[in-house]
């Protein structure tokens, strides 16, 4: 019999043939099968209320007349049950557990029933977008880390995902860089750290060219050389470029980030001009006040605030390369779907761009994807501020640097755990210097994941290093527990024969880990749906801490065959669930910790 990888659209697939059975319509019945509370079952459906509603029927009778008409695959799977006025609760059944973790129990069949909701879809995704000649500095840590978990959730959900990191790469500030470059560029520390002598070239540039002076009018022409494609402005231009890219590819390495293009806003230079002339013809685009701008009359917000595609003194601006970006995602990856991560300060002028692209594609017949601007709130520090992103001389705090010592306090604490253990035990000190890698990154990593992205929070390292609580370090000890079990045991996690006549949960503890565990779906479902990944990470901390009460009431290697086979069984299954889930969020598991 098939098994269904989402259980919950199962049900609501089942609701609805027990509906048209019961001479009640599709159209006129939504199931709104979602997940229950585990004191009453694993799923409940929620629309029998609204329905009966419509049907001048006793909510509770109709409850009972649907239940009476589900299909025999359900009821053969499901203990159900009428609570309240009409919520029809469904308990998967101890044999039903065991058939759907026997159906997902590699990650290949696991990835193959998730690669259905996306399938045959292509999605861009813009995020991370720093400036070239620039360090990277705390502030771009959400946008790459919440970017790439929606990248690594899509993926899995079966769409094609096309990573685009779109770089500030032009622009006035490179006038000024350019002529700070050729008065005071230091050859060996540009040898030795690139970045960090462009940072200090552009400063000494726009230190030296007030307003108004003659200082500012040349570097307004290295400008204009390098926007009419002068060789040697460009050859600098370049030289900017590379270096920018290779620190922060260090930086993307570290994080087990990677992207697909980086198509910065030199590369839609020469699309712009078009991308106004459309908008002209069309009537969509008008002069105001010496701007060229969109009007959308009636919307509550921006009625009266016009979205300047062209400022006055005829130079392109953000949202001009925006428009040309929205064309050519459509127009040449053929996108279906296309997310932008930035903070929430650039909300109406995502939102504004949206309403444009609309406009301008309902009259060229162009199709309009899904449009997602995911925005994500501050960083605070412990006193309840935001995060001060600035060192005392005044510099931005470099990433690399909040890296570095995410990994050095991740050592220190993982040398004193070290010292306490057998000697025999002990990991040596390289081996100590690769899994403070794995903690210190992916405590980052999982502290910004785990916290709805719309909220503020408060970066602690006392709290992001711990091993109790929603953390990294904690999920990561879970996993490395479970691979002890089976090194104890002298098997593979998985392999079928350590699972050989299992025989389906029985204690409460099992239970409750087994029903955790067909929650995978759900959890994954919704994560991707939202575009919110701290629901997947609160599912696998619910599912590890599930996991910690069922080893400590349930001995997994006792000498009863069919128990121990599937006590392991369910190890597997989690460790499984949980691997998959911290890659799926780009934190790095371990096998010993």
């Amino acid at each position: 019999m098939h098994v269904s990888f989402n259980l919950a659209a199962d049900i609501d697939a089942a609701m609805k043939t027990a509906a048209a059975a019961a001479g009640i319509g599709d159209a006129a019945f939504s199931p709104e099968v979602r997940a229950a509370d585990p004191r009453h079952g694993d799923f409940q459906a929620n629309g029998v209320l609204a329905c009966a509603k419509r049907e001048k029927q006793n909510p509770r009778a109709l409850a009972e007349k649907l239940i009476a008409a589900l299909p025999a695959g359900i009821t053969a799977r499901y203990d159900t049950a009428v609570a309240g006025p009409g919520f029809i609760n469904f308990t998967l059944k101890p044999a039903a557990l065991t058939e759907w973790l026997a159906a997902f129990g590699t990650a290949g069949k696991l990835a193959a029933g998730a690669a259905s909701a996306y399938a045959n879809q292509t999605w861009v995704v813009d995020y991370s977008s720093p400036n070239t000649a620039k360090q990277m500095h705390v502030g771009h840590l959400r946008s790459a880390v919440i970017g790439e978990a929606i990248c690594r959730l899509l993926e899995y959900s079966g769409a094609k995902v096309i990573r685009d990191n779109h770089l500030g790469d032009w622009g006035t500030q490179f006038g000024k860089l350019i002529y700070g470059f050729k008065r005071w560029a230091d050859k060996d520390a540009l040898a030795r750290d690139p970045i960090s002598e462009l940072e200090r070239l552009y400063k000494l540039g726009n230190d030296a060219t007030p307003p108004g002076s003659p200082e500012l009018e040349e570097a307004r022409r290295e400008l204009v050389k390098l926007q009419r494609g002068d060789h040697d402005s460009l050859e600098l231009w370049k030289l900017f470029s590379e270096v920018s890219k290779k620190a922060f590819d260090e930086i993307y390495q570290r994080l087990a980030i990677r992207f697909d293009h980086y198509l910065g806003e030199s590369f839609y230079n020469d699309k712009l001009q078009p991308v106004l002339d459309e908008l002209t013809q069309l009537g969509i685009a008008e002069e105001s006040q010496g701007a060229l701008v969109v009007f959308h009359p009636g919307h509550p917000r921006f009625a009266k605030q016009p979205f300047i595609i062209r400022k006055t003194d005829g130079a392109a601006n953000y949202a001009t390369t925006d428009l040309a970006t929205m064309l050519h995602r459509v127009g040449h990856f053929h996108a279906d779907g296309i997310v932008i991560v930035t903070d929430f300060r650039q909300s109406d002028h995502f939102e504004q761009l949206a309403l444009t692209t609309q406009k301008w594609f309902a009259k060229t017949g162009r199709r309009m994807p899904r449009f997602h601007h995911v925005t994500f709130g501050a960083v605070l520090g412990e006193d309840g501020k935001p995060l001060k992103t600035r060192s005392t001389d005044g510099t931005a705090i470099k990433l690399k640097d909040l890296l570095d010592e995410a990994e050095e306090r991740a050592l220190a604490v993982l040398r004193e755990k070290n010292a306490g253990r057998p000697e025999t035990e002990r990991f040596s000190d390289d081996e100590c210097r690769a899994i403070a890698h794995h903690v210190g990154i992916g405590s980052v990593q999982y502290a910004d994941l785990s916290q709805n992205r719309s909220s503020d929070y408060v970066f602690s390292w006392d709290k992001m290093l711990a091993l109790e609580g929603n953390t990294a370090p904690y999920l990561l000890y879970a996993v490395a527990r479970i691979r002890s079990i089976f090194r104890k045991a002298g098997v593979e996690p998985g392999a079928p024969a350590s699972e050989a006549g299992a025989s389906a949960p029985e204690t409460p503890a099992e239970l409750a880990l087994a029903r955790k565990l067909v929650k995978f779906a759900d959890a994954l479902r919704l994560a991707t749906d939202t575009l919110r990944p701290h629901f997947l990470a609160l599912y696998l901390y619910e599912l590890a801490s599930d996991y910690s009460a069922f080893n400590n009431a349930d001995k997994v290697l006792t000498d009863d065959a069919p128990v121990r086979a599937r006590r392991l069984a369910l190890c597997a299954r989690t460790l499984l669930t949980l691997e998959t889930g911290l890659h799926l969020l780009g934190v790095r598991t371990l096998k010993r910790m």
